[in-house]
Order: structure tokens, then C-alpha cells, then sequence
């Protein structure tokens, strides 16, 4: 149902809600009240929701979240159903994506800030953006602000095969880069490549360091990108070059690991960060800015999104546990 700005509807919509922090049996599947938009906000129909470590971090209370019950979810694509008052520049039945923070995208519609909004552009459809759009920002950060890779940098990407990594291999080749990739597994491997990835090391037959240092003739990588943590984030500060960074992003793998400062300096020498996309998405110029950078690569073909499972919104516990056992490759969407 498509509404005007000035009709007052509260309609009810499916949604996954978590009430206490826990395992994936912790995800509740509910029918939740929705009133009307509020002032400058959109009411939003989702076709498609992304899956991320962020949702599992959030769910497990590693991530704090600000109040609870809650909709996890940070990154959807949809349609416009109803404008609030105020709201220009939108129209009711346009095609939208948003990303980031307020949660809310595991629900068949929620509304939200029409600044927090974007148009799709025409020849980019719903999946693909709901499966891109946080993880571009979140390459949009490392590689534009963190630190600005150039042509003929050395990168390391842990889970190159994984929704991020992915796309972190494309954008990394697009600027130049020279990309060596940790993967579990064959397939993995042979994903990843035909995304671009220059090596792939199976971490399970090999020891990452050993091949790195093998690679890199001993000097090591420029930068490195490591959402694992635990005992693989303390291993890669052994294959960053002197000067070099390592960015830590994650901890799909384990909490991450007491570092002393003694640690990275010499003979080590290396830069150490710990970046957040939603702090950075905190800026709504600057979040807008790099949205549409990232929409556009989505656009023009420099990125390509690689959709490894859709669940319908119901069984968003099955994904988390998907996500969580490393079954998973490419983006893993909800569909409402």
C-alpha cells in the first residue's frame, strides 16, 4: 500500500527481534506494530536484507546496542510506501537502499530518516545493494580514509571469499593494488580469484605467515585487513612490513587479543587500527558521499556482488548460523 505524506496509517509488518543477548535461538520472529512516519521520514518496504558479522556481534552482546527489544539489521533495499511530513525529493513506489545505524532491517518494512535514504540507481537491483552497500562503505573507509591504497601496494585480506572480502579484492585490483587472500577452502580459493585476487593461501594447509613471507620475498604486505581476530589478528602483525598497517575490522574468529604498543614497534614498526564504519557513517554528508561512491561502482560493473544465500526472513537464525560456521561465500541476504 503506497500513502501520501499527509495520510496517518499504522500498519503491523513481520520482524526479527531480539529481546536478550544470545545465540542465534536468541533471533524471535515476530508481528510488530509500525506507526506512521514521522516527521522527515520515509516508510520503507524491504525486498531484500543483508547479513552481517555486525548483526552476530550485535545479537551475541559483544556490540552493545542502546535499548532492547530490537530489529537487528543494518543494511536493507526496498521501496518508498509513505512520506512524513516534510520529507521532499522522494517519491512513494521509488526503489531505496540505506545503510548503518538505526538497526531495523530485519522486517518487511520499518521507517527511517529520509537523510539515512538513497535512490537505486536504475540497473542495480535490490539484492545486489543489500548485499554491497555496508560492505562498500566499509572498503569506501579502509581504502579512502584509513589509509589511501596506491597502484602497486601489497594488500593481505583475510576471508578473501567472504562478503567483504570480496568486495575489499575488487576495489583493492580497481585502484592497482597486488591482493593475496587467506580462504578455507578449494572453492573458496577459485571464487575469489575469478573476483581478482591475485594468491590465495588455504589456511587450513598452509600456514599463512610462512606463505606471506614466501610472497613478499620477506619484506611483507603494505597493509593488511583482518576482521578473524583472536590469535590470527596477533599473527598478522608477523607479516606486515615495517611502516606498513594492519586494520583490524572484526572478530569472526575469537575476541580480539590483549596487544601491548611494545608490540608493534621495533623491530616491528608497523601502524595499528581499529576503525569503525558506523562511526564513520555518523556523518551524514560523509556517509551519503561515499554511499553513492559505492553505488556507482555498483552501477558502472567495478563491483560485482556475489549472493552466496537468501533465507526468507523467518529463518534468519539459519543464516546467522550459516554466517557464523563459515558455510557461507559471497553475501547472505533476508528476503522478506
Amino acid at each position: 500500500m503506497l500513502t501520501s505524506a499527509t495520510e496517518e496509517v499504522t500498519m503491523h509488518t513481520d520482524a526479527v527481534r531480539l529481546h536478550h543477548p544470545g545465540s542465534a535461538e536468541a533471533l524471535r520472529f515476530e508481528r510488530v506494530e509500525l506507526p506512521p512516519p514521522a516527521a522527515g521520514e520515509l516508510r520503507i518496504r524491504h525486498t531484500a536484507a543483508g547479513v552481517n558479522f555486525v548483526d552476530i556481534y550485535q545479537r551475541n552482546g559483544d556490540y552493545p546496542l542502546p535499548a532492547l527489544p530490537v530489529t537487528l539489521g543494518v543494511e536493507a533495499a526496498g521501496v518508498v510506501e509513505a512520506l512524513g511530513p516534510g520529507v521532499s525529493g522522494f517519491t512513494p513506489g521509488q526503489r531505496v537502499v540505506w545503510a548503518g545505524p538505526p538497526v531495523g532491517g530485519y522486517a518487511g518494512a520499518r521507517n527511517l530518516a529520509a537523510a539515512r535514504v538513497l535512490p537505486l540507481p536504475d540497473g542495480v537491483d535490490d539484492a545486489a545493494a543489500a548485499g554491497a552497500l555496508l560492505r562498500g562503505l566499509t572498503a569506501h573507509l579502509l581504502f579512502d580514509e584509513i589509509r589511501p591504497l596506491r597502484a602497486g601496494d601489497t594488500l593481505l585480506v583475510h576471508a578473501a571469499a567472504g562478503g567483504l572480502g570480496l568486495l575489499l579484492v575488487q576495489w583493492a585490483k580497481a585502484l592497482g593494488a597486488r591482493v593475496i587472500g587467506t580462504v578455507g577452502s578449494a572453492d573458496k580459493a577459485e571464487l575469489a580469484r575469478a573476483h581478482g585476487l591475485d594468491h590465495a593461501i588455504l589456511y587450513q594447509q598452509q600456514d599463512f605467515v610462512t606463505a606471506l613471507r614466501e610472497l613478499t620475498d620477506g619484506h611483507g604486505v603494505d597493509y593488511a585487513i583482518d576482521g578473524i581476530g583472536g590469535e590470527t589478528l596477533r599473527r598478522t602483525l608477523d607479516v606486515v612490513r615495517p611502516n606498513g598497517l594492519l586494520a583490524s575490522i572484526g572478530q569472526a574468529g575469537g575476541a580480539l587479543p590483549a596487544l601491548d604498543i611494545a608490540e608493534l614497534s621495533a623491530p616491528r614498526a608497523l601502524t595499528f587500527a581499529r576503525p569503525s564504519v558506523f562511526r564513520y557513517l555518523s556523518d551524514t554528508g560523509r556517509y551519503r558521499a561515499a554511499a553513492q561512491a559505492v553505488l556507482e561502482r555498483l552501477r558502472n560493473g567495478s563491483l560485482r556482488v556475489t549472493i552466496g544465500a537468501e533465507y526468507p526472513l523467518a529463518e534468519a537464525a539459519a543464516a546467522h548460523r550459516a554466517l557464523q560456521a563459515g558455510r557461507s561465500h559471497g553475501a547472505i541476504l533476508l528476503r522478506p
